[in-house]
């Protein structure tokens, strides 16, 4: 049962690293069929990675020895979360115990804060204003990632991830509870945020919009490979986060055979078809925000998340 449950563990990480840049790919697609374009390949970004992995990597001579580590340190972090979250399964794998919500809430925190201070003496004007934004951000929309965490412990009594989705799964009527739907509002905001879904413009070269890619500038080489695979399991986790444990908590494997496993990478897949048709829509919908409205969007999802701790102290984290 031991080696099983080691294979799974591995099965688990292996679906993060191979399926985040396909479900990237397919993002880009639809929104290019939403535009009426012919689009790039759902599998682009898997060329894009094999090509800036052949390349030479160059870094300015200022930097620090942060800068070449950081993609390393943040691609690990990632790594760890896949590993210690309901991503396929519903039951605990062998390092699921290692971290709970709260620890996990610091991994991500962790990995956005090391990116950030490795392009901090770049020399470069536009790493520097992406680096500074980013923290800027960061003030509202980590605290609101650890507030949200906290409110689902409290509905679950819990703060282990696979133990809360298993909770979830079986009192259905925790749907209708006014703690619970703040909190879904306020981490689909922080979804959209955090894939540059809305209201920035996180993929675009345009230096008064642009914020993730700023910070890659001045990467080159596997470096630059290993910063966009990171970024692709970042959104990969965090829609697994926002479809396995708070929305849909039905559909990850909870046997121990091959056939269950299947099954929940099957339905993981297939729900995460529906929250990219969700992403797009909402992307194509609405328009860009003016960048210093950012920080107003935040609040609003820092506002639902403690707004989500005070309904459950007043009306319970169960509907009746």
């Amino acid at each position: 049962m031991e080696i099983r449950m080691l294979c799974f563990q591995v099965i688990q990480t292996l679906v993060v690293l191979v399926l985040s840049p396909l479900i990237s790919g397919i993002m880009t697609k639809a929104k290019a069929m939403v535009q009426s374009k012919r689009g790039p390949s759902i599998f682009q970004p898997y060329y894009d990675m094999w090509k800036f992995m052949r390349k030479e990597v160059v870094a300015p001579s200022s930097v620090s020895i942060i800068f070449h580590l950081a993609p390393a340190i943040a691609f690990s972090c990632y790594i760890i979360l896949s590993m210690v979250l309901p991503i396929v399964t519903g039951y605990p794998l062998p390092f699921a115990p290692t971290v709970d919500f709260l620890g996990g809430a610091f991994l991500f925190i962790m990995a956005g804060v090391i990116s950030v201070i490795a392009v901090t003496r770049t020399g470069s004007f536009y790493t520097t204003i992406g680096a500074s934004r980013a923290i800027s951000f960061a003030a509202l929309a980590e605290p609101t990632l650890i507030i949200v965490f906290f409110g689902v412990a409290l509905i679950t009594s819990t703060n282990n991830p696979f133990i809360t989705t298993q909770v979830l799964s079986t009192q259905v009527n925790w749907i209708l509870s006014p703690t619970h739907l703040l909190i879904i509002a306020s981490f689909f905001m922080l979804l959209l945020f955090e894939t540059g879904k809305i209201p920035v413009e996180a993929e675009g070269l345009m230096e008064l919009g642009m914020l993730d890619e700023a910070k890659l500038m001045e990467y080159s080489g596997i470096q630059y490979a290993i910063v966009k695979w990171g970024s692709y399991m970042k959104q990969f986790i965090f829609m697994s986060i926002f479809l396995n444990i708070f929305t849909f908590p039905w559909g990850v494997a909870m046997g121990y055979s091959v056939i269950s496993i299947g099954i929940g990478i099957i339905s993981l897949i297939v729900k995460m078809l529906f929250l990219i048709g969700a992403l797009v829509i909402v992307e194509e919908t609405f328009a860009k925000l003016k960048l210093f409205k950012i920080l107003d969007y935040l609040a609003i999802s820092f506002s639902l998340a403690l707004l989500s701790i005070f309904s459950f102290f007043l009306f319970g984290g169960i509907a009746p």
